[in-house]
């Protein structure tokens, strides 16, 4: 089974970015979030790992609330996994068999 990655962009206002970061980690599987300027030019990458939650975060909500202050039209990049974890798929196939 093979990880696939998809990439979903989301065009905001600097005044909501903070939310909708907010939003998107909630939804989960959620590897790396990427902020553009309004020319493309990547302005913060964050690499995002199972156990990077709560006050790891604040140095970086930080960064985003001083980026948002300074751009008026901002494009969240986000790149998400796919594929099944692994102990999900065996699950599967343990109900599957029954």
């Amino acid at each position: 089974m093979s990880d696939q990655t998809r990439t979903e962009e989301f065009q905001v206002t600097g005044e909501a970015v903070v939310a909708k970061l907010r939003e998107i980690l909630h939804a989960g599987n959620v590897r790396r979030i990427i902020i553009k300027n309004e020319s493309g030019q990547t302005l913060i990458e964050i690499p995002l790992t199972l156990g990077v939650v709560g006050a790891l975060l604040l140095p970086v909500w930080a960064a985003v609330g001083a980026i948002a202050a300074l751009a008026a039209n901002l494009t969240i990049v986000v790149e998400k996994m796919d594929a099944a974890t692994p102990a999900a798929a065996s699950n599967e196939e343990a109900n599957h068999d029954q």
